[in-house]
Parts: C-alpha cells; sequence; structure tokens
C-alpha cells in the first residue's frame, strides 16, 4: 500500500499540470435555439488559424503569442426567440465540472436576470491554466472555455478573435 501510494504521489508531483477543458455540449439545446455559434478550436486549429494573424501589427502579434501556448477555445452560444426556451439548470451542470481549483472571479447578478460568471483554474498557482464564462441571459446562454496557461495581463487582446465575444467598456455604445 504504502509503495502504491508512493509511486501516485510521485506520478502526481513529476506529470506536468494539464488545463482542464469543461464540457460545455448540452444535449438537446441547440434545437431549441433560434441561433446557435459553435466554436471548436483544439491546439492544432489554432496555430493554423493563427498564421492568418499579422506579424506586423501589434495587437495580432500579441494574440499569436498568447495563441501559441493554449490548448482550445471552445465557444457556444445559443439564441432562443423567447424566454424560458432553455432550462436554466444547463448552468448548474456546467458549474458542477468545476473542481476545487477553479476560482470565481466574477459574479454579476441583475434583476433583469442577465448573469455572468467568470471561472480560473488556478491548479498553475500564479497562471491560470483555464478560463471559462458564463452568460445566461433570459433568451441567450454563451459559454466559453479557454483551455490553456493565461496571461491575465495579456487576455484583452483576444477579445473579438476566435469568437470570443467582446466586452465593452464603461461608457461604450454599441
Amino acid at each position: 500500500m504504502r509503495k502504491a501510494f508512493l509511486a501516485l504521489l510521485i506520478f502526481a508531483v513529476t506529470t506536468p499540470l494539464q488545463a482542464q477543458k469543461v464540457t460545455i455540449d448540452i444535449p438537446g439545446l441547440a434545437e431549441k435555439a433560434r441561433e446557435v455559434v459553435d466554436i471548436t478550436l483544439d491546439a492544432q486549429m489554432l496555430r493554423l488559424a493563427s498564421k492568418f494573424l499579422s506579424s506586423s501589427d501589434e495587437d495580432e502579434r500579441a494574440v499569436r503569442g498568447i495563441v501559441s501556448k493554449l490548448e482550445g477555445i471552445y465557444v457556444r452560444s445559443y439564441e432562443f426567440d423567447k424566454e424560458g426556451e432553455y432550462d436554466h439548470t444547463v448552468v448548474d451542470k456546467v458549474r458542477a465540472q468545476l473542481g476545487p481549483s477553479w476560482k470565481k472571479i466574477v459574479n454579476v447578478r441583475s434583476k433583469s436576470k442577465k448573469d455572468a460568471e467568470i471561472y480560473l483554474d488556478m491548479r498553475g498557482g500564479d497562471q491560470p491554466l483555464g478560463l471559462l464564462v458564463i452568460s445566461a441571459e433570459p433568451r441567450q446562454l454563451t459559454i466559453v472555455n479557454i483551455v490553456g496557461p493565461i496571461d491575465l495581463d495579456q487576455l484583452s487582446h483576444l477579445e473579438g478573435e476566435f469568437g470570443i465575444p467582446k466586452m465593452s467598456k464603461r461608457g461604450d455604445h454599441e
């Protein structure tokens, strides 16, 4: 028993930390939605897509640097014709996959039921190994999972790229 425990401990210490991909595919949800956005970019596809970014443009060069370290970007967004067309417990199913290393850093609740949450996978210590964004509105549900080491200072460069929505700043009008 002691040898097995020691072997498991050595394996745990010597195995590099892998980011956790959260399952964001929700059976039956797409069939109910009026519009579905489904973006699946694994590491190989991210490398390929990043080749189309300019190396002379500073912002695009920054995106290339961020993407080169990621294992995947997964976006699912569902828009419905009417409120109540999706079961809000699907958000609980997504949250249930998050282990103790996932820390909620943003929690927005509103009377209009436009809620948002952001989680970071902190198994990497000071550098998060994953990010999960859940935006649940009465007629729209969007879930974004970024898998891999994330430099929080550089994260804003991914807005509007690879299906990741732009976050409007206070005072911006669209």
